[in-house]
C-alpha cells in the first residue's frame, strides 16, 4: 500500500477547536458529504473512470476478453435445486397457472445451465493460453455478478490466473462473486463509466444468453463498432439457438433496419472451444487491432 500523502495526513492533526469541527474545514476530497453533492457529479464521473484505469495499468492489464451473460443462469446443481423447489410449490397448489409457469421457466434454466459450463470452460481456455507464455495476453473481464459472470471468473481461477469484475451498485443487493481477483474487483455507480471500462481494453467480446442488461451491453458494442467509434473486434454470440430466437437479425436486414454487412459484425458459436477458436485466430492475426 502506498504511503498516505502529506496533505491528507496533516489535515488530521489539526487542533480540535470549534472552527475545525465544522464540516466546512474538512479537505474537500476527504469530505464525503461534499463529494456526494449533485454539483460534484462531473468529479465523481472522472474519479470512477480514473481509479479502475490506474489500478489495471498497475496490474499490467492491457488486453481483455469481455464475457457478458445472464446473472440468472447458475450452475447445474443450483438450477436443479431451484427446479425441485418450484415443483414442490406447484404440487402444493395444483392447477395454479403461475406456479406451473415457474416450473417451466425453472426447467429451461436447468437446460440453459450448460452456458454456465461453457462460459467457465471458455474463461479457462483463455486464461490457460495467457499463462502459457504464448502470444496471448488476454484477461477475462465480467460484470462481477452471479450466473454467467461468476462462471467466467471461476474459469479463470480454475486455470490459476487473474480476472476482472466490474460490479455495479443496484437497488437490490449486488455482491461481487467470490472468483474475481480481489485487487481487480471494482464497484461502479454509473453504468456509462462501467461500459467504458468494459471496452477500453477489449480485444474480443462474448455474449452468452441474457436479458436486458446483456442485450444493452451487446448492442451498444455492436453500435460502436458499426459507427467506427471503437476498432473492430470479434463479437461472439454463444448459443446460436438462443440468439436467433431472441433477435431476428435476418428480419432486421429484410426490413432495411441494418445493412447486410452488419451481419458480419458478430459470429455465432455453440461451444467454448468454438468461441475460443474465433478469438484466438483473431488475436494471433491481430485482426482485432484493425
Amino acid at each position: 500500500m502506498r504511503p498516505e500523502k502529506p496533505p491528507a495526513t496533516a489535515s488530521r492533526r489539526v487542533i480540535n477547536v470549534e472552527q475545525t469541527c465544522s464540516s466546512s474545514y474538512r479537505l474537500a476530497y476527504t469530505d464525503a458529504d461534499f463529494m456526494l453533492r449533485d454539483e460534484l457529479l462531473s468529479i465523481r464521473l472522472q474519479l470512477e473512470l480514473l481509479k479502475p484505469d490506474l489500478l489495471q495499468d498497475e496490474s499490467g492489464i492491457d488486453s481483455t476478453v469481455v464475457v457478458f451473460g445472464s446473472s440468472r443462469i447458475p450452475d447445474l446443481e443450483t438450477a436443479t435445486e431451484r427446479l425441485e423447489n418450484a415443483r414442490s410449490c406447484a404440487q402444493a397448489q395444483p392447477g395454479d397457472p403461475a406456479l406451473v409457469r415457474k416450473v417451466g421457466i425453472a426447467q429451461r434454466i436447468v437446460n440453459n445451465s450448460r452456458y454456465y459450463d461453457e462460459a467457465r470452460k471458455l474463461a479457462q481456455l483463455i486464461t490457460e493460453d495467457a499463462l502459457s507464455a504464448s502470444q496471448s495476453e488476454l484477461v477475462v473481464i465480467t460484470g462481477g455478478g452471479p450466473g454467467i459472470m461468476e462462471a467466467a471468473n471461476r474459469g479463470a481461477m480454475d486455470a490459476g490466473g487473474k480476472s476482472i469484475g466490474l460490479n455495479i451498485v443496484l437497488p437490490f443487493e449486488q455482491a461481487p462473486n467470490p472468483y474475481i481477483t480481489p485487487e481487480l474487483c471494482f464497484q461502479f455507480h454509473y453504468f456509462a463509466i462501467r461500459k467504458m471500462h468494459f471496452l477500453k481494453r477489449a480485444r474480443a467480446l462474448v455474449a452468452c444468453p441474457g436479458g436486458f442488461g446483456t442485450m444493452d451491453e451487446l448492442f451498444e458494442t455492436l453500435t460502436l463498432i458499426q459507427t467506427h467509434k471503437i476498432p473492430a473486434l470479434p463479437v461472439v454470440l454463444l448459443g446460436r439457438e438462443f440468439w436467433e430466437r431472441a433477435v431476428d437479425f435476418e428480419f432486421l436486414v429484410d426490413e432495411g433496419m441494418i445493412a447486410e454487412e452488419d451481419r458480419a459484425l458478430f459470429q455465432f458459436a455453440d461451444s467454448a472451444e468454438e468461441a475460443w477458436g474465433i478469438i484466438s485466430t483473431a488475436f494471433l492475426s491481430r485482426d482485432i487491432y484493425t
